[in-house]
């Protein structure tokens, strides 16, 4: 199991220039842009306008903060996507645009390069004791809200907001919270 805190996260300017994204975790270790096998980031998105085109990367955009935007995907209609909903997958190869529905909005941003992984991402309410089952190869639990503890194989660990653990190939895992907490759980899976 790895821990990332929060202050460790490496900032850097968007692909198309036009914000900056917090990269959480990356991999292989120190990837560019242009040859990471999967990457996880948040960035506030702060104007409408066009996402940057990734070939060949399938996408997954969550809503941290903010009352939401619309999500302009060549091929679908508009979808407004708010905190409440779920992750939206698409892929990142496609002509994409967002509209802000009222103000600035913070997004929690899963790709991966499509001909070698899958990914999914779920938003889990944590409160109590949750076991978690998985036969991903790799997870990764960003915690957004509160803070959790997390049990797998005889290790344990906290993560506090904006916190993320990496786990290899997890053969059970619990988390616990002692008030309401929000966790992100992103498997990866072999393509």
């Amino acid at each position: 199991m790895r821990i990332l805190r929060a202050i460790e996260y490496r900032r850097m300017p968007w692909k198309n220039g036009g914000g900056e994204t917090v990269e959480i975790a990356v991999s292989p270790d120190r990837a560019t842009l242009a040859d990471f096998d999967w990457r996880v980031s948040m960035a506030t998105v702060a104007a409408d306008g066009a996402f940057s085109s990734f070939p060949g990367i399938d996408r997954t955009l969550s809503v941290l903060e903010g009352h939401g935007l619309t999500l302009v995907i060549e091929g679908r209609p508009p979808k407004l996507l708010t905190v409440a909903d779920p992750p939206l997958s698409f892929p990142a190869d496609v002509p994409t645009s967002s509209r802000l529905a009222d103000g600035p909005v913070t997004d929690l941003n899963v790709m991966t390069r499509r001909h070698a992984l899958k990914h999914r991402v779920r938003k889990l309410h944590v409160e109590g004791s949750q076991p978690i089952s998985t036969n991903a190869r790799e997870i990764l639990l960003f915690c957004h809200k509160g803070s959790v503890a997390l049990r797998t194989e005889g290790v344990s660990a906290t993560l506090h907001a904006l916190d993320t653990a990496i786990l290899q190939q997890p053969i059970a895992l619990t988390l616990s919270a002692d008030i309401a907490s929000e966790v992100f759980l992103i498997e990866m899976m072999s393509g």
